[in-house]
């Protein structure tokens, strides 16, 4: 098996380069559903080497920006509860509520105890050494961290931390995908299926693409040799008009996936209804504790109630470029009122976001960051 090193060598990638560039196909809308992907794909400049008739646009692969802002209302009140330590990813802190000067960042300057960690683990410890105060843990992500949280709420459970729980914002990606083809107007006619997600639940998880809506899929792993064998095999299935499923990422993906992850998610989580930002609610596409582990519910504990809709921020059009219906550049606030440094909607807070990437590879010359 090739090593990870073998897909940055100059040589494969310039030949699926020019393999890329002289594909010829009709007009195709290609879809990446991973935000690692997305910053990748930008990093690298590729876009540039695609046929001229062919679109590259970033779906729902971003945890942090699918969140919708009612969901985020919901945490900023939780927040701001007395004695209570909000504990997440740092990408969640600049992502605003339905008020855009509302932030966990914001709630942080104003004296609210939020700390932001790399691993759920870490809120153990928090609620280890604080334990006088109740430690929530803001579960926010795809299939990729949920058996790291859920092996988080079972180690809660060893230790004995009544003073831990977790608020789940888990997601799941098939059925993300089913809602989207299903929007009036939808039109992908191929997708880079997220190959962290798959290491989880599988190549196979992403069958139902060809099988049921005739989609090319291809599972793709993250250095640009991956991405560009991925593209390119995307496109002979556009040109040959033959829909499939292929592995690119056969080094760390297999057909069934991890059956030990997938065996803790079953085992501590079970599937829900879910909103997403830019999809709205879907059936069986976010992930709640069980019957069983309900001791360790945050919504249950501080009787938070289901998320409300929410108001998104006047003119953004994060819920459209989630959704492929318009890429960051066709945002009016993109590098205007909406920059990195002053961030309106979670497409540019968020480091997987599809703003985030347009923005800060503008210009990109020979694989090089823009200087920004």
């Amino acid at each position: 098996m090739p090593s990870e090193s073998a897909f940055r060598r100059p040589e494969g990638t310039e030949r699926l380069a020019a393999a890329l560039t002289g594909m010829e196909v009709p007009e195709t809308r290609l879809m990446e559903v991973c935000g690692t992907h997305t910053m990748a794909i930008a990093r690298a400049g590729l876009k540039r080497l695609l046929p001229a008739n062919v679109t590259l646009l970033s779906g729902p692969g971003c945890p942090v920006c699918v969140t919708p802002a009612g969901e985020v209302d919901r945490i900023l009140r939780l927040a701001r509860e007395p004695g209570v330590t909000v504990v997440t990813y740092g990408d969640l802190m600049r992502v605003p509520g339905s008020r855009p000067d509302r932030t966990l960042a914001r709630c942080r300057a104003e004296g609210a105890d939020v700390r932001w960690v790399y691993s759920p683990m870490d809120a153990l410890e928090i609620a280890r050494d604080c334990p006088e105060r109740e430690v929530v843990f803001l579960g926010v992500g795809f299939e990729t961290t949920a058996p790291g949280t859920a092996l988080t709420v079972l180690e809660a459970e060893r230790r004995g931390l009544k003073n831990f729980s977790l608020l789940s914002l888990l997601k799941l990606t098939p059925p993300a995908l089913r809602a989207l083809l299903a929007r009036p107007g939808a039109r992908v006619d191929g997708f880079l299926c997220p190959g962290h997600v798959a290491t989880v639940i599988g190549a196979e998880a992403f069958r139902f693409l060809p099988e049921e809506y005739g989609l090319p899929a291809v599972v793709a792993g993250f250095e640009p040799g991956d991405l560009l064998a991925a593209l390119c095999a995307l496109l002979r299935q556009v040109r040959d008009g033959a829909p499939r499923l292929e592995n690119e990422y056969l080094r760390a993906v297999a057909p069934e996936g991890n059956s030990t992850a997938c065996a803790l998610m079953e085992r501590v989580l079970e599937p829900v209804d879910a909103r997403w930002r830019g999809l709205g609610e879907i059936p069986a596409s976010g992930l709640r504790l069980r019957e069983a582990w309900r001791a360790f519910d945050a919504g249950e504990r501080f009787a938070l109630g289901p998320a409300e809709e929410g108001a998104e921020p006047a003119r953004c059009r994060c819920g459209e470029v989630i959704c492929g219906e318009c890429g960051p550049e066709d945002c009016p606030l993109f590098a205007r009122a909406c920059t990195p440094e002053t961030p309106v909607g979670p497409c540019m807070v968020s480091g997987e976001g599809a703003c985030a990437a347009a923005y800060r590879y503008r210009g990109l010359t020979d694989g090089e960051e823009a200087e920004r």
